[in-house]
C-alpha cells in the first residue's frame, strides 16, 4: 500500500520533474505574453500608466475561465476592461479576479496550514534521507508541524508539497470568467491602469563662452517598477496635471509592492489631448521591469539667452524699523530663453534643466540647475542657476517714521533705503533690484528711476561698472 508520504513525495517529484512551477487548474485557459499581438503604454506624470495589451487567444464556446498572465503587479483591477476586437457579438465578461499573491516559500507554507506535507531530512554524516508526513499547524510567526507522535516548531528539514494552490501565482494574473458566442482564436484587448510606471523630463543645456546662447537637449526618463515588462510597446507620454480621486487608505497590495538611450528626438510627435499634451515616440520601445530608460524628446542649438543678475528684497522691512538689512548679499544669476525656434516651439514638460559651461581647457563644468513647470510654446523659460560671487550688495534702512494712523488698517509709514551694489568682475554688469512693497505704496524720491512691475513690486535696473560700485537710494511711502 502506498503511504501518505509516498503520495505527497510523488506529487512533488512530478511537479519538479515537469519543470512547471504552477499547475494549471482544470478548465482554465492560460494566456501569456507569447500570445501578444501588440502592446501600447501611455504614461502620465503622476505614477500612473494606461496599458493596452492585445493578444490572440483560443476560446471555447459559451463559458471560459481565462488566466491572463503577466499583467502589471500594481494594476488597478477595478479599471480593467476586456474587449473582443474580432468577434464582439455575444462576448460578455462575467467575473474577474486579480491574483497578485506571489508564489514564495513563506506564502506556500501559509497556504498549507491544516494540510499534510512531506518532511525530508538528510543525515549530516551519511547523507541518508529520512521521510515523514506532517500536518502544518501554523506558519505565520514560525512553523509548527504535527507529526504522528509529536509536535515540532521550526523547519527540521526540507518540505515537499503536493502542488501549488490555485490562488498562488508565480506571475501576477488576472483571472477572467467570460462567455463567448463562438469557439476559436479571438483577438482580445485588455486595458487597465497601473501604478509603478512613471516618467519625467530632464534637460541638459550648455552655455556658450559669453552666455548669449545655449544648446539644449530634452530627455524623457522612464521608470518601470510595475512588476511587468513591455516588449516593443507603442509608447506615449502625457504631460499635465490630471486630477485623480485618492483612496483614504491605499490597497494592501500597493502598500506591499512598491539603460539604454534611444535617439532621434525629431521623430517625437506632440499633440494636444484634452487640456494636456501627448508625446508619441516614433518607434516601439522595450521597457523591462525594474528598468530606467531615457528617450530623446527634443534638441535645439544656439538658442538666444538673456542673462540677468537679480537682487531680490523682502516686504517685512517696509512696516518697521530695521537698520542693517544685510551685508555682502549675493545677486542671483538668472538665464532666460524663449520656447520658440527650430528644435523648440513645442510644449515643454515639467522637469529639471541642468546647465553646463566649458572652462578655459574646454571641459564642460556644471554651473547650476533649476526646475521648470509645464511651459507652453512661445513662452519664456527662466532658470536660477545660483548666486554670483562677484556681484554683491549692502542694504540698509536709512530712515523710518510713522506719518499717520491709530487703528489697525489706517497706518501710513515712510522709510528710506540705501543699496550699495559692488562688482568685482572685469566687465560691467546690470543688476535688477526687485523690491516687493506691501500695501498702497508710492516712491517719494529715488536716485535712479524705477518701474512698477506689478501692484506689489518696484524694480530698478542698475548699471555697475567693472571693478566698481553704485549706490541706489530711494524713499517709499506705504499706506495700510
Amino acid at each position: 500500500m502506498i503511504s501518505r508520504f509516498q503520495r505527497l513525495a510523488w506529487g512533488a517529484a512530478c511537479l519538479l520533474a515537469s519543470g512547471v512551477t504552477t499547475a494549471v487548474p482544470a478548465g482554465e485557459t492560460t494566456s501569456t505574453a507569447a500570445d501578444q499581438s501588440g502592446v501600447a503604454v501611455t504614461i502620465y506624470n503622476d505614477d500612473l500608466a494606461l496599458v493596452r495589451d492585445a493578444r490572440r487567444v483560443r476560446l471555447e464556446r459559451e463559458r471560459n475561465r481565462l488566466a491572463w498572465r503577466e499583467v502589471a503587479a500594481q494594476m488597478h483591477p477595478e479599471t480593467a476592461r476586456l474587449r473582443n476586437l474580432s468577434n464582439p457579438a455575444g462576448f460578455h465578461l462575467l467575473e474577474q479576479n486579480f491574483d497578485f499573491d506571489p508564489l514564495t516559500p513563506a506564502r506556500l507554507l501559509e497556504k498549507h496550514v491544516g494540510r499534510e506535507v512531506a518532511v525530508i531530512r538528510t543525515h549530516p554524516a551519511t547523507g541518508a534521507e529520512t521521510h515523514e508526513t506532517a500536518t502544518v499547524l501554523a506558519a505565520s510567526n514560525g512553523v509548527v508541524l504535527k507529526f504522528a507522535d509529536r509536535i515540532e516548531t521550526g523547519v527540521p528539514g526540507r518540505i515537499a508539497y503536493p502542488g501549488v494552490p490555485d490562488t498562488l501565482r508565480d506571475r501576477p494574473t488576472l483571472l477572467l470568467t467570460l462567455a463567448s458566442a463562438a469557439a476559436g482564436v479571438h483577438d482580445l484587448e485588455l486595458s487597465y491602469l497601473t501604478g509603478g510606471l512613471s516618467w519625467r523630463a530632464d534637460y541638459v543645456a550648455e552655455l556658450n563662452a559669453d552666455d548669449s546662447r545655449l544648446d539644449i537637449d530634452g530627455w524623457a526618463t522612464l521608470a518601470n517598477r510595475s512588476g511587468a515588462a513591455y516588449s516593443d510597446a507603442r509608447l506615449q507620454l502625457v504631460a499635465g496635471d490630471i486630477h485623480r480621486v485618492r483612496d483614504a487608505r491605499p490597497p494592501a497590495r500597493e502598500a506591499m509592492m512598491m539603460a539604454a538611450k534611444a535617439a532621434d528626438a525629431a521623430g517625437v510627435q506632440q499633440e494636444a489631448l484634452f487640456e494636456y499634451h501627448l508625446y508619441t515616440l516614433p518607434r516601439p520601445i522595450t521597457l523591462a521591469d525594474n528598468q530606467t530608460k531615457q528617450v530623446a524628446l527634443l534638441a535645439a542649438a544656439r538658442v538666444p539667452v538673456k542673462k540677468q543678475f537679480l537682487l531680490a528684497g523682502a516686504d517685512y522691512y517696509y512696516s518697521g524699523q530695521h537698520a542693517d538689512l544685510g551685508q555682502k548679499l549675493k545677486a542671483g544669476v538668472i538665464v532666460e530663453f524663449g520656447n520658440r525656434g527650430e528644435g523648440l516651439g513645442v510644449p515643454l514638460p515639467r522637469g529639471i534643466v541642468r546647465v553646463y559651461k566649458r572652462d578655459g581647457a574646454g571641459n564642460a563644468q556644471f554651473v547650476g540647475e533649476d526646475r521648470i513647470d509645464h511651459t507652453p510654446k512661445n513662452d519664456s523659460v527662466r532658470l536660477k542657476l545660483g548666486d554670483a560671487n562677484d556681484v554683491t550688495a549692502d542694504r540698509r534702512q536709512t530712515d523710518f517714521k510713522k506719518l499717520a494712523g491709530t487703528a489697525r488698517y489706517d497706518y501710513v509709514f515712510e522709510s528710506a533705503y540705501e543699496i550699495v551694489l559692488k562688482n568685482t568682475k572685469s566687465e560691467a554688469v546690470t543688476v535688477t533690484v526687485r523690491e516687493p512693497v506691501p500695501g498702497d505704496w508710492s516712491v517719494v524720491s529715488e536716485s535712479l528711476p524705477h518701474t512698477r512691475v506689478s501692484s506689489g513690486a518696484a524694480e530698478w535696473q542698475v548699471k555697475v561698472p567693472a571693478a566698481g560700485q553704485v549706490t541706489l537710494a530711494y524713499r517709499v511711502r506705504v499706506r495700510y
